[in-house]
C-alpha cells in the first residue's frame, strides 16, 4: 500500500503564496491520479485538483481557477500545488490522495489512498 505526505502548509497573509508537495513512498504508475482536497471545521472535504503521475489530465475545481496550479514530477514521485493570490476562505487542511482507477477524480470516495493532510492558513 503506497503512503502520502503532505508537505509546504503553513501561515500566509492574504494574496501570499504557498506551494504543497505530495510524496509517495514508492513509484507507483503513471495513469494513476493524484488529487488535491481541503476540508474546513465543519464542512465537507472538498475536491482541488488532479493529475495523473505523469502530468497529464489535469483538472482544478472552479473557485480555484487562475490562482492553483497542480505539476507532477515523476522522478521523484511528487505532485505539487502551487497556490497563489490565497484568499481567508482557503484556510483549511489540504489532503493529497491517489485514484488507482478511472472513476471521477472529483469525488473523495473514488480514492484508494490518502496523506495526513497539511494545516493552510490565510490572514486578513
Amino acid at each position: 500500500q503506497v503512503q502520502l505526505v503532505e508537505s509546504g502548509g503553513g501561515l500566509v497573509q492574504t494574496g501570499g503564496s504557498l506551494r504543497l508537495s505530495c510524496l509517495a513512498s514508492e513509484r507507483t504508475f503513471s495513469s494513476y491520479r493524484v488529487g488535491w482536497f481541503r476540508q474546513a471545521p465543519g464542512k465537507e472535504r472538498e475536491f482541488v485538483a488532479a493529475i495523473t503521475w505523469s502530468g497529464g489530465l489535469a483538472t482544478y475545481a472552479d473557485f480555484v481557477k487562475g490562482r492553483f496550479t497542480i505539476s507532477s514530477d515523476s522522478a521523484k514521485n511528487t505532485v505539487a500545488l502551487q497556490m497563489d493570490s490565497l484568499k481567508p476562505e482557503d484556510t483549511a487542511v489540504y489532503y493529497c490522495g491517489e485514484s488507482v482507477y478511472g472513476n471521477d477524480v472529483r469525488k473523495p470516495r473514488n480514492y484508494n489512498y490518502w496523506g495526513q493532510g497539511t494545516q493552510v492558513t490565510v490572514s486578513s
